[in-house]
């Protein structure tokens, strides 16, 4: 039903009276209700009055009446299409050029598309229509009118005309300081600071923006990245990167030297890479932790900040991805009192996660955990950790050399690279202390010959190695909005087809799209594990010419299930999806 009045704003009487003729809510529930609201009817937007009730829906008793849910009625009421804003997906600069922060806020509306013919405004007054009358000649655009929920609207008005007032004010301040785009032509003038001012109060406002808006939007890492012509921030959000916001290259300047001076870095130093780190509060008051690096490239300085959430380590392996009989045989592995434990798999594949989770459970105060790092992840308390310092000769190997001076029990070491390192933590194992470190290989088997590649004797590897963990990390499905959909058999047999595995599902989920996750189907990331206990049998296969695809069809034979199977039981639980599996874990874990 499609209701009109005369131009007004809402009021809390007409969206009772429709509540309750639409049978969302009880007839004396809304006469209550707006009999003690009267005289604050006006201090804020009705459908938010309503909200803060969280009466339950009489049509649906399951669900809360909650603003988006009252927001998408509203909508469907006055026949205007529902739009969630995703600031992701906002052109800034685009949207703030086509009316004034006052203009909009006067009205409560804001452009949320901007198209050649036609510019896309969200309201949450449908009524009111004068606006729309004003500006149509002013833009010489159709206006298309959508509904949007009011909170958010207000909030996002501040956030993206504070934002581009910011950049356009750094921008308009930096024309006339002589700074120009540091690009390939300029390389032997970077090391020259210009007249760049990072302390500005625009440039300030603009990473507070930036750092509060990542850690709201769930991101692991933000990129800042110099082009020719404008410097792009990126996202990325569950494993994929994600466009963000494009600022001059005058700007982008001075927020990568603000991050800098922030993180303690040379801010004249531009020719050479340099690593930081950072410590902030989100605006929940969580403490955030983040790893600083830059690189020269051809147009200027490109700066990742990877965000370390502390919370991380307050997760038990079930939250990680584990399930219960990996748990169990890690649980036995880490608990034996020497011998090394390796994590294996690329970068940004949680071993980091994987590791500090254990190690956080093992240090108990009777317990020494030292770790030697490059860098230091992040920084925790109970463990004893020294970061790897090449300037002066501190690198892994001789890390775990002092490390063996301190009295330890347990031994971290951030990654084996090279033959002095593995020999240390050979050597760490065989004098009665437990190692963990990690290797960049494919899956867990390839860890051994990747070891004897290195130049470990075959002969302390079989008496030192425990176990190896391979891991990947595959998107989840988000919970809220993942459908139910028939198996397809063909895309199955391609992900286990070669373990010969009979059982099938009847049914997998895959992603839909919803306000939670953005529209994107998926909703934070879990682990895919591999675990390989080093048995008797594999021991013997331990030698200077051994196979590997030997040693993974003994392991699995043993009861190792490879990256691919461990992703398909996520699929048949309804995680993620073949898709994803597929992505991340290589066909060599399953080969037969």
């Amino acid at each position: 039903m499609i209701t009109t009045l005369a131009e007004r704003p809402l009021e809390l009487a007409d969206l009772l009276g429709w509540l309750v003729e639409d049978g969302l809510i009880p007839n004396q529930l809304g006469e209550t209700v707006q009999a003690v609201n009267q005289g604050a009817r006006r201090s804020q937007h009705p459908l938010v009055m309503i909200a803060e009730h969280k009466w339950p829906d009489q049509r649906d008793p399951q669900n809360v009446l909650d603003l988006d849910r009252l927001t998408a009625w509203l909508a469907q009421r006055v026949g205007l299409p529902l739009m969630h804003i995703d600031p992701l997906k906002i052109n800034v600069p685009a949207i703030t050029a086509v009316m004034s922060y006052a203009y909009a806020k006067r009205f409560k509306i804001i452009a949320l598309e901007v198209r050649p013919n036609e510019v896309t405004i969200a309201t949450s007054e449908p009524f009111q229509r004068e606006w729309q009358e004003e500006l149509e000649p002013i833009l010489n655009k159709q206006i298309r009118r959508v509904m949007a929920n009011p909170v958010d609207i207000e909030r996002y008005l501040v956030e993206f005309y504070s934002l581009s007032r910011a950049v356009r004010a750094a921008h308009d301040d930096r024309q006339d300081s002589g700074s120009s785009v540091q690009n390939l032509e300029q390389l032997m003038e970077l090391g020259r600071s210009g007249k760049l001012d990072a302390n500005d109060q625009h440039v300030v406002n603009i990473v507070d923006w930036l750092l509060q808006y990542a850690y709201s939007q769930r991101a692991s890492d933000i990129h800042i990245e110099p082009t020719r012509n404008q410097t792009n921030i990126r996202f990325r959000i569950d494993g994929v990167m994600q466009m963000v916001y494009q600022i001059p290259p005058s700007v982008g300047t001075a927020v990568t030297s603000r991050i800098k001076i922030l993180g303690r870095m040379d801010v004249s130093e531009k020719r050479r890479p340099q690593d930081g780190r950072l410590k902030t509060r989100s605006s929940q008051g969580r403490e955030v932790e983040l790893r600083l690096s830059t690189m020269p490239t051809a147009f200027g300085e490109k700066l990742v900040l990877r965000i370390f959430d502390p919370e991380v380590l307050v997760k038990d392996y079930r939250a990680l991805g584990f399930s219960q009989s990996e748990t169990d045989q890690w649980g036995s592995l880490i608990n034996r009192p020497n011998g090394i434990i390796l994590v294996t798999g690329p970068t940004g594949s949680g071993k980091t996660t994987t590791l500090y989770t254990t190690l956080k459970e093992l240090a108990r105060p009777e317990v020494n955990v030292c770790t030697v790092e490059d860098p230091i992840e992040l920084v925790e308390p109970s463990f004893n950790q020294m970061q790897v310092q090449h300037n002066i000769e501190l690198d892994f190997a001789s890390g775990v050399r002092t490390l063996l001076r301190q009295d330890p029990d347990i031994i971290m070491i951030g990654e084996i690279r090279d033959r002095e390192t593995a020999e240390m933590a050979v050597q760490a194992s065989l004098t009665g202390h437990l190692v963990f470190s990690t290797l960049h290989t494919n899956d867990a088997p390839t860890a051994v010959t990747r070891l004897l590649e290195i130049g470990v004797p075959p002969y302390l590897l079989r008496a030192t190695l425990l176990g190896v963990l391979g891991q990947r990390l595959t998107r989840t499905l988000c919970p809220h909005c993942k459908e139910q959909v028939s198996l397809n058999e063909e895309l199955w047999d391609s992900l286990i087809c070669p373990l010969r595995t009979k059982s099938k599902p009847s049914h997998v989920y895959q992603p839909s799209g919803c306000l939670e996750c953005r529209q994107t189907g998926f909703y934070g990331r879990v682990g895919i594990y591999e675990m390989m206990m080093v048995s008797p049998a594999i021991k013997r296969l331990i030698t200077p010419d051994c196979d590997v695809n030997m040693i993974r069809r003994l392991a699995i034979s043993e009861g190792m299930r490879p990256l691919r199977l461990s992703g398909a039981q996520k699929v048949m639980k309804g995680l993620t999806t073949i898709e994803e599996v597929l992505k991340v874990a290589p066909p060599e874990s399953i080969e037969e």
